[in-house]
């Protein structure tokens, strides 16, 4: 039977927190309640990397972070400390980003078609005859060529037996045969299995698949069973070996067979826990057929902050963009399906332009139109991707959005129609993979940059149209959940989240005071703006939302937020007069803006608290397997990465929970303040429960609520235990409380686990059973 965790808690492994300093913090974790350790990529990757994503090595664990040795120490004190452990792993690319480290694209570079490690890298051979572009050149070659910029070293080495080129820190092997060529740069380069390229020519003349526009990023062909033996064998020993109990498979989407590979990695892990980060669009299911526990979680985690989003305030919000827009010039906004549509066809038609281009190449016949009528079925899909024969219906639809939209394509869309519902061709194979990065480039990195009404909403997994979920709502999407996934993760803030958990849940008070937000942003535009209202809006929602926060956090994601939008300014050509606007909000919030700021978080700050630990229960206490990203067991005011992977103290966490834990014993409860002891009592006391009593978690039905403010509860039933947030904050105490409202019970006595409060059977007024905290988890006596 393969071993389930109860819960995982997330830890990002680098050089600055390596294996043996995950190893020191394993018994706090089990002191936490947590089920497993969830380990951030470990295999080697390029130095430096914070984040493991880029991996050159997939025969070693990366020293920087531990090492083989490392990684049996962690889990030595793992298994010590009763803890499971889930791995994150990158089935999908390999870092390049400096050559020499990465054997395989090394050698691949140095030896063309007969590298054995060739067939492992996706290029298109219909351009340059298979000679891989590098994009590194700061100018077209032939300027770079009468600069001088180019080095020619002749000299032998272990793994360039011909001698390397440098173009300043970039280094690349000589093939074989071509260093007699140094005097003849021109015939040298010519002679090599790679093709420099400028730089700017990566959006459209690239012939190798990359993850997402990233070229220091390049795909690797995992559905060719050699290649994933030779990249999966230290994964697999990982398994066998007992140094991981599960794997968590970075974009499956990136593959050109998410299904055949879950099949052949269950098949070599002996159907190890496997977990996919799947976005899922709303509506959208996991494929029942896929060899997987579940998802990463950001499905549960729209659920969650949705349920907690007065619907009505955020149209208000959407008249305030309205104004903002008409105030700077700037056209209405456009509707959710129309944005998105059109960010996805600037990603298609720009960044990721020469992955349709090779869609183009891999028609087995031409189409006249080929590539603009590509472009828009691939910008109006629907969700990531397809998996033929499955999800044809989505493409219907885009061919049919794609139609209505350009009438003057009709044909050309009308002659790929069948070519890409046909599995057998390249074209339709290929498709999905394009997709899914033209969503992900257009959607996630763009259009959440631009549609700023509420922070809150545009989050990883999240569609920003859908405002709100009634109760009911919520209730049915996790017993769904129970139903169809319960061992999927659930998730409230991760690595990849564009604001944490509780950044969200203090923003989502904006829903219930849109007026007198949009009092306090006129009063902030005039201290700083950037000229751009959208913009503007969310750049001080990030100050609020964070606060406090250093000028140069805010800055960094600023410029970061803006560049992403590509808007008024990008990554690729910044504009730097416009960016001082930015930098102008960013030093006003420390400035002559502090005090508009202090105030009115002070005025939100315990309504976002009330939001933080309802999330926070909700996630814990509902299906699935919730998942504590690092540090979030208190308050955590990060934003996007990498502001979000800053060290952690654990430690003080530690002394935290110790003293937490002393003072409860003796009947002391802490605070709901800027300790953050409340959240760390909320986490460890349901980690915990459902770590010891996983008996009590059974089901899942609605809890009974009934009474005037019966809208402002969310009580779920899981068998043993009642769990009980509250809802909507502001407008809850605009009516005078709780009121009559009750909390239907059965004719049994229960203790709040929180509290230690013990309650009789039958009914409870919320009013008594909130007015410690805002949240109760009712344990039952039995």
């Amino acid at each position: 039977m393969t071993h389930r965790p109860l819960s995982t808690y997330r830890l990002q492994i680098r050089k600055g927190f390596t294996l043996d300093d995950a190893a020191e913090v394993t018994g706090y974790l089990a002191d936490l309640g947590a089920s497993w350790a969830y380990l951030s990529p470990l295999l080697a990757a390029v130095p430096g990397s914070d984040h493991g994503y880029d991996v050159v090595d997939h025969s070693r664990v990366d020293d920087d972070r531990g090492g083989a040795e490392g990684l049996e120490r962690f889990a030595t004190a793992a298994r010590g400390a009763g803890l499971g452990i889930l791995i994150d792993i990158v089935p999908n690319h390999v870092g390049v980003a400096i050559p020499r480290v990465n054997l395989w694209w090394w050698d691949f570079l140095r030896l063309g078609r007969s590298s054995r490690h060739a067939v492992a890298f996706d290029v298109d051979r219909r351009l340059s005859e298979g000679r891989v572009r590098l994009p590194i050149l700061g100018s077209a070659l032939s300027e770079v060529l009468s600069s001088g910029d180019i080095v020619v070293d002749t000299t032998p080495a272990a793994d360039a037996p011909d001698g390397t080129l440098s173009y300043f820190d970039h280094v690349l092997p000589l093939a074989p045969g071509t260093a007699g060529l140094a005097d003849d740069l021109t015939a040298l380069l010519d002679a090599q299995n790679y093709e420099l390229r400028f730089w700017e020519d990566q959006n459209t003349d690239l012939d190798y698949r990359r993850f997402f526009a990233v070229s220091e990023l390049a795909g690797i062909r995992v559905e060719i069973p050699d290649v994933f033996d030779e990249s999966h064998r230290e994964i697999v020993r990982w398994i066998t070996a007992g140094l991981a109990d599960g794997l968590r498979v970075d974009h499956p989407d990136g593959l050109a067979d998410p299904g055949a590979y879950l099949e052949r990695l269950a098949d070599v892990t002996g159907g190890a826990y496997t977990l996919v980060e799947k976005i899922l669009e709303p509506g959208e299911e996991l494929p029942s057929w896929w060899r997987t526990d579940g998802t990463t979680g950001y499905d549960a985690m729209a659920e969650i902050d949705r349920v907690l989003i007065d619907d009505d305030g955020v149209a208000a919000l959407d008249r305030l963009d309205a104004t903002l827009r008409q105030e700077t010039g700037l056209t209405p906004a456009a509707s959710w399906p129309d944005l998105i549509h059109s960010t996805k066809l600037m990603v298609a038609e720009d960044l990721l332009q020469s992955e349709i281009r090779r869609l183009v190449r891999a028609l087995p016949f031409g189409v006249v139109g080929a590539e603009h009528a590509l472009a828009e079925i691939v910008a109006s899909f629907p969700v990531y991707r397809s998996y033929l024969p499955a999800g044809r219906e989505h493409l219907q639809h885009a061919i049919d959005d794609a139609t209505r939209r350009r009438p003057d394509l009709a044909a050309s869309i009308a002659e790929l129609a069948p070519l890409l519902l046909d599995p057998t061709l390249e074209v339709a194979q290929r498709f999905p993979q394009v997709t899914g990065a033209v969503m992900a480039k257009g959607v996630e990195d763009t259009a959440f940059y631009r549609h700023t009404r509420l922070g809150t909403l545009t989050e990883v997994g999240g569609d920003p149209s859908i405002a709100s979920v009634s109760i009911d709502e919520f209730h049915d999407a996790q017993r769904a959940r129970l139903a169809s996934w319960p061992h999927s993760l659930t998730a409230l803030s991760t690595h990849d989240t564009k604001r944490s958990e509780d950044v969200r849940a203090r923003l989502s008070v904006l829903a219930e005071v849109p007026d007198r937000w949009a009092e306090v942003l006129s009063e902030l535009r005039n201290v700083a703006s950037t000229g751009h209202g959208p913009l503007d809006a969310m750049l001080w929602q990030a100050a609020v939302g964070a606060w406090p926060i250093s000028s140069e956090r805010l800055l960094a994601y600023g410029l970061k937020a803006s560049r992403e939008a590509a808007e008024s300014t990008g990554w690729q050509h910044p504009d730097l007069e416009f960016e001082k606007g930015i930098e102008a909000i960013a030093l006003a919030a420390n400035g002559a803006a502090r005090g508009i700021l202090e105030s009115f978080v002070g005025e939100i700050i315990d309504d976002g608290r009330v939001n933080s630990l309802s999330a926070k229960l909700l996630q814990l206490a509902a299906p699935g397997v919730p998942d504590v990203y690092q540090g979030t067991e208190l308050w955590d005011h990060s934003l996007v990465d990498p502001d979000n992977r800053r060290p952690v103290d654990f430690g003080a966490r530690s002394e935290m929970l110790r003293r937490l834990d002393a003072d409860v014993a003796r009947g002391v409860l802490p605070a709901v303040d800027d300790s953050g002891l409340a959240k760390l009592l909320v986490t460890s006391r349901m980690l915990r429960l459902r770590r010891d009593n996983r008996e009590l978690f059974y089901r899942y039905r609605p809890g009974g609520v009934a009474g005037e403010a019966s809208d402002h509860a969310v009580a779920m039933d899981r068998g043993g235990v009642l769990a009980v947030a509250t809802r909507l904050p502001v407008a809850l105490a605009r009516r005078g409380g709780w009121g009559d409202t009750v909390l239907l019970r059965r004719e049994l006595p229960a203790t709040d686990a929180l509290t230690g409060r013990r309650f009789d059977r039958g009914p409870v007024l919320l009013s008594e059973l909130l007015e410690t905290y805002p949240v109760a988890l009712l344990v039952d006596e039995r």
